[in-house]
This record gives structure tokens, sequence and C-alpha cells, in this order.
């Protein structure tokens, strides 16, 4: 078995057009990858797991928001969000092999138990940033609707994997006292949060994000949940085309990534949409406007691309689509769009990858896999990575090398539930599995 023992740290419905102009790369089962991808996913994803390993709190089980490239101590506080792609983590790297078996258990049961007793929450609602010793309050934070969920997939998907009755009576103890029906807040869709100083935040769950997986929880939540109604409360709009490609426009690229790394959206559909295609389409528009944008940033092309919220070099930037199509961006390159979108177009995505690797070379890939950010045009390079962005490269290169993540999440009952009342039924591959794994294999270096 081979383990990872590193040293401690230093302390409105969519027309059916939609689906028939992607290039939808959907499969039952995932595809082979050629030798050389492989071996690239495998040394990603260990990077990432290493980060979780150092950058979460030994006695705590928390995990903190960012951490520096080198590995020196990182002082940022526990992000929760990052702690339910720890969760997840743990699961992959016992099911690989690469940390014990009871190592794994135990930092799950580790966190758990902290998150039921010591968290701050609201309601079951857990605050977005808290010390990650003390797992208080910090930076006059919200307790994050979004964030809770993120948690709760990586707490779900520990419980399903484990089959642990001490993880699992955490995990349904952490689940059961969410109150949904609060967070509405008198309306219909769900708040972004609750500041103790304020009370609920003014913004709203209600168009077309990363909260497909929010309303999925509370749909199928155990107590206080959501009526199925609330699933078609929230807008699917506006529907944009963009390099030649048609979609539901959300914003940063990881909004159309974050739900999709524990559900599995695959060959499924709703009386709205197919998102399986509508990501599928997201990420090959991007990458098609990043080359259109190669005249203005020559180092961009259609083999080197990518671009969600990430850090730059004037500060934590919320790229958006909206950044490519008025070419309002500097140039910055950010690994963790592609990364996350590894499973909805393989072919480009890996491309992107290896281009990003060769032409940074060790001032971008380090102990922990890509630095968060990179400008390829000014030699700017971001001196940290961030948890839910090394989070979300994980979980999707594991979910493309053999769907793990899905297939654990997808098993939990509530999530079975959650599918069934928002009325998602099964809808045909868009792209039959051996053409894609055709596809794969005759990836080279050289194209």
């Amino acid at each position: 078995m081979r383990t990872l023992d590193y040293p401690k740290p230093q302390v409105a419905p969519l027309v059916a057009v939609l689906v028939l102009a992607t290039a939808a790369l959907s499969a039952t089962e995932p595809a082979p990858l050629a030798t050389a991808d492989a071996a690239l996913l495998d040394d990603l994803e260990h990077r990432a797991v290493r980060f979780f390993v150092e950058h979460t709190d030994l006695d705590t089980g928390l995990t903190r928001d960012r951490a520096p490239t080198d590995g020196t101590l990182s002082r940022a506080p526990s992000s929760v969000a990052a702690t339910g792609f720890a969760l997840t983590a743990w699961c992959i790297a016992d099911e690989r092999g690469w940390v014990r078996h009871e190592e794994a258990r135990r930092r799950v049961v580790q966190t758990l138990r902290f998150l039921a007793t010591e968290h701050a929450h609201e309601r079951g609602w857990l605050f977005h940033f808290v010390d990650a010793a003390t797992g208080r309050r910090v930076w006059d934070c919200e307790a994050s609707t979004i964030d809770t969920a993120l948690f709760l997939q990586g707490a779900l998907t520990a419980r399903e994997h484990f089959r642990d009755a001490a993880i699992s009576a955490l995990v349904d103890q952490l689940y059961a006292r969410i109150d949904w029906r609060w967070a509405l807040n008198g309306g219909a869709t769900l708040s972004h949060g609750w500041r103790p100083e304020a009370g609920f935040l003014r913004s709203r769950w209600d168009s077309y994000s990363e909260l497909m997986g929010l309303y999925l929880l509370g749909i199928g939540a155990p107590a206080h949940a959501l009526a199925p109604a609330a699933w078609d409360a929230w807008r699917r709009e506006p529907l944009i085309t963009a390099g030649g490609q048609t979609f539901i426009r959300g914003g940063a690229l990881f909004t159309h990534q974050y739900s999709h790394a524990w559900f599995d959206f695959r060959d499924r559909r709703d009386q709205h949409a197919d998102y399986w295609a509508n990501s599928v389409a997201a990420t090959l528009a991007q990458r098609e406007r990043s080359g259109e944008l190669s005249l203005r940033f020559p180092r961009w092309s259609r083999d080197l691309w990518g671009l969600t919220a990430s850090d730059s070099a004037h500060g934590y930037t919320g790229w958006g689509m909206a950044a490519l199509t008025d070419g309002d961006t500097d140039g910055t390159l950010v690994p963790c769009a592609p990364g996350g979108s590894l499973p909805f177009a393989p072919r480009e995505c890996l491309a992107s990858l290896r281009r990003m690797r060769d032409a940074g070379g060790e001032k971008i890939w380090g102990r922990y896999g890509f630095a968060d950010a990179f400008n390829p045009h000014t030699g700017w390079v971001g001196s940290d990575v961030i948890g839910i962005n090394v989070g979300i490269t994980l979980l999707m290169a594991e979910n493309l090398r053999n769907g793990f993540v899905w297939r654990t999440f997808m098993r939990a009952p509530e999530v079975q539930r959650a599918m069934r009342l928002a009325g998602f039924t099964p809808s045909a591959p868009a792209t039959p599995a051996p053409v894609l794994a055709a596809a794969l294999l005759s990836l080279d270096d050289d194209q």
C-alpha cells in the first residue's frame, strides 16, 4: 500500500437545441485514459490530498481555507466548504490506498464530532469561516447556506463510503438539525445566509448557479425539508450563446462544476434542462472564447485556457463568463477551471492542464499541484492554493478516472429521494461511451 506519510507541516425550460448543440461527453462508465493522462491525474490527486493532510487541524479536523504553495504554515481560518472537500478527500485516499483505512476513518470521525459539538452554527447552518483550532466564528462572516451544503455533500460521501456506525450517527445528526424552511426567510427561495448582527442576507439563491446541490439536499432532508416546489422556484436564465455553445450562464465556471462534483447528472434531466449538457457547453464555450482572445493574450489558445474565481495580481477576483465575452480580464489563467471540468470535456481539459504545467514549470507546479492562478503574460504566480479550488480538481479528476465520488454519494437515500421529488428522469446519452473512449485514447502530447 502506497501511503501519504508526509512530514508534519511547519506548524425558463431550455429548448432542445441546447442538448443537440453540445458535444456532451456523457457515459454511464468513465472511459479509459491514455497512460500519460492517467499519470498526470494520479500525481495531481496525490498532491491535492497532501494539501488536506497538511492543512487540516490535527485536533479539530477543520481544514484551512488556503495555504502557501511551499507548504509552510497556513494562518488562514477554516472554511467549512474546504472541510467538506476534505471529507471527500479522505474517502478518495482510503479507496486508493494512499492513507491507512483506520487513519482516514479517524480523521472523518474527528471532523464530524467537532462539527456536531463545537463548530459555530445557527439552526444547523454552519458559519462560513471559523478559527480552525476553536470553531469560533471569524471575520463577522455569515452562517452560509451554500457552504453548509458543500460540507454536507462531503459528509454524506463519507457516510456512504465508510458505512461506519459512528460516522453515520454523526452525519445523520448534522443533517437533521438543519432548519431548511427557516432559511427561506418567508420566501420561495433560500437566503444566502444569516448574520447575528443583521439577520438574513438580502441575496437569495434564485437563479442558476452552484445552487443545485443546496436545493436537492434540502428537498431530500430527513427533517425540516424543503417542499419539492422549491426546485422549480429558481430561474434557469439567462440563456446565452458564446463560443458556439448555447447554455445557461451561471457566472464563474465553478458555478457549473460544484454540484456536479457529487451529484451525478449524467444521462438524466428534469423538466427544465439537461444540466450535464449545460456544463459541457459552458466549458467548451470558455475554451473557444479563450482561443478567440489569443490575439490580445498571445499565450492563451484552445489548448491553454481556463478562467474562474481565483486569486489574481489584484486580489481575489470572481472571473465569470462576462470577463471572456466582454474581454474584461488581464490574461490570468486558473488551473481549477479545466481541472473542475475534467469529466465534461476530458480531451480539452487534460490538454490545458498539461500545457499549464509545461508553461509554468516549477513556479506553478508544486507541493499541492498547481498554484491557484498565474499570468503567463506578466510572470505573476499566486503564492497560495485555495482549499475549494484544490478540492474541485481532486473530486472531478477522480470522477473522470472511475466515477468514485458520484457512485458513492449517489447511494445516499436522501439524494435518491431528492432526485425523484425534483422530477429527474433518464435521458439518452448524448455521446456513446465507445466514441469517448476512442477520443481519449487517441490524445497525445503533440496535439
